[in-house]
């Protein structure tokens, strides 16, 4: 909110100093324009009144925006009194054949200072201006007349072509360069700080694999520290967990993209891991993986990496008892809500002996299958396979939430 307000400053600071420019340039100009009309070349009449009651109302203009400080208000009056007097001038000095013409334009430009509605309403004003002026010129030349003497034309014509590339280069022109180098350097300075970020943030993922590395570590030298049994097989399982949330980091460490994952090769490295890490037992395990390619937030990856480490763990370490061979099926896929995904999580091994209500279970890892799936706004249950045991877990990608 802070970053943005200061955009708008900015962007309003740039607004105010490019049509105050514009206003001193014009006046300044128009006076000069207005001498030279009356004491050089002879021109009389509705001309040179044009260009010092254009110059008149306009430092008034600028003089009033010093106390009401209203950017719109100054930039209405500005547009408007600039297609008056552009409008009259070049009626009175040829018509659509007026090189003073080429002014409204220009002046197109000072009406999206105020807003950009104004100025797209500004730029259709001046467009059926120059229609107007040029029917009228056709069908009607008796009722107009050139205030410009035949031996000043060339002279008017010049002046006018000057004064109006003045405006389009060195206000507006100048403006934009400035703008888009601006812009540039800006661009620049927010890629180089991003950079950095992404810098940093790998870092961070880097050393909070090598923190969790180091508890796993702790965790293995507590476990060999012991003969009992039990809290062998606790640890083991608290090291697992530990370490699938340490691949995570890793990969995102290991990524261009910080942010996202590539969840199949997460799960393949995890399952690979964990077959690994039973290998004492010398189970021939076969794990299918049907997961798209798809990417997920670390919201989102870690709870659903712990709840297949506990699945999986508890198909290697109780489905396949009496034979040490199996099969464990890992399915991803999209529901008909596009917002939700559905994973199954099955072996064919011996299943449980009876009915297991997870959101009962006094089993710690069905519970942290339940409790994790709730975290990821879904649901877990059993699946009736008939044969081995099997999970379904509904869940979002808890980033998009």
């Amino acid at each position: 909110m802070v970053r943005r307000a200061k955009i708008n400053l900015n962007r309003l600071g740039n607004k105010t100093d490019l049509l105050l420019k514009f206003n001193y340039a014009s006046s300044i100009l128009s006076f000069v324009l207005g001498v030279i009309c009356t004491f050089f070349i002879n021109v009389e009449g509705t001309i040179p009144f044009i260009f010092f009651w254009y110059t008149g109302l306009n430092l008034l203009n600028v003089l009033l925006f010093k106390y009401h400080r209203n950017l719109t208000v100054m930039a209405i009056f500005t547009s408007i009194l600039s297609w008056v007097s552009t409008v009259v001038i070049s009626l009175f000095s040829g018509g659509i054949e007026s090189p003073f013409i080429f002014v409204l334009a220009i002046i197109v430009l000072a009406g999206y200072v105020s807003t950009r509605l104004f100025g797209k309403v500004y730029m259709y004003v001046i467009l059926s201006s120059i229609l107007i002026i040029f029917f009228l010129g056709h069908f009607y030349p008796e009722h107009f007349r050139t205030e410009i003497p035949i031996a000043s034309k060339e002279i008017f014509s010049l002046i006018s072509l000057l004064f109006a590339v003045y405006l389009l280069g060195y206000i507006f022109g100048k403006n934009l360069l400035e703008t888009h180098r601006s812009l540039f350097l800006s661009k620049e300075e927010i890629e180089i700080k991003i950079k950095e970020k992404e810098n940093l943030l790998s870092e961070v993922h880097h050393r909070v694999k090598n923190n969790l590395q180091t508890v796993s570590s702790l965790l293995n030298l507590q476990s060999r520290n012991t003969k009992n049994g039990k809290v062998k097989e606790l640890t083991k399982s608290s090291q697992n967990r530990v370490l699938s949330m340490a691949i995570i980091h890793e990969m995102l460490y290991l990524k261009q993209n910080i942010s996202k994952i590539d969840f199949r090769s997460y799960v393949q490295g995890l399952t690979d891991y964990l077959i690994k890490s039973a290998n004492a037992d010398k189970k021939n395990i076969e794990v299918q993986i049907d997961i798209p390619d798809i990417q997920l937030g670390i919201d989102t990856a870690i709870p659903l990496g712990l709840l297949i480490n506990e699945a999986f763990t508890n198909s290697i370490k109780y489905a396949f008892n009496e034979t040490n061979k199996g099969l464990v099926d890992i399915e991803l896929k999209r529901t008909d809500n596009p917002e939700e995904y559905k994973l199954r999580i099955s072996d064919n091994g011996t299943g449980f002996t009876k009915q297991v209500n997870i959101k009962k279970a006094k089993s710690l890892g069905l519970k942290l299958i339940h409790n994790l799936a709730r975290q990821l706004h879904g649901s877990a249950r059993r699946l009736n396979t008939g044969h081995g045991t099997g999970y379904e877990v509904i869940f979002k990608d808890v980033q998009k939430h």
